[in-house]
């Protein structure tokens, strides 16, 4: 299962990061961070709760940039 989040990311680095942070946490087959669209596209691993898989998304994210937040 694929879902396309919106999220607020300051720079494009900062976006290349929490791709990272992302595609590294449990229950996420890949993820996709968009600077220009401020959008986050998360492939879900089969089986998985999404919203649990996403609070540890937005966890991972956050360390990155503590003022991350995601609509989910």
């Amino acid at each position: 299962m694929s879902k396309t989040y919106k999220i607020e990311v300051d720079c494009a680095n900062c976006a290349e990061k929490m791709q990272e942070a992302a595609r590294k946490t449990e229950g996420v087959a890949d993820a996709t961070v968009s600077f220009m669209t401020q959008k986050m596209k998360v492939e879900f691993t089969e089986g998985t709760d999404e919203k649990t898989v996403m609070k540890a998304v937005l966890k991972a994210c956050r360390r990155v940039e503590p003022d991350c937040e995601i609509a989910f």
